[in-house]
């Protein structure tokens, strides 16, 4: 599954969004994927976020 994503991300990696704080190592993606992943419980930001599924979005 990694190696499925990676090869997604990379096939539809785009800029940052223009009013979002700087992140260092994110990689930004443009529409077109959607993911399931499973995080801490309130939390504001996907800590500990571990990938479920993913899906090309049509």
């Amino acid at each position: 599954m990694r190696e499925r994503l990676w090869k997604r991300v990379e096939e539809h990696a785009g800029p940052a969004p223009k009013d979002m704080k700087k992140r260092p190592a994110t990689q930004w993606v443009k529409r077109g994927i959607k993911a399931r992943v499973r995080h801490l419980r309130g939390e504001e930001d996907l800590r500990h976020a571990s990938l479920q599924d993913f899906w090309d979005e049509n």
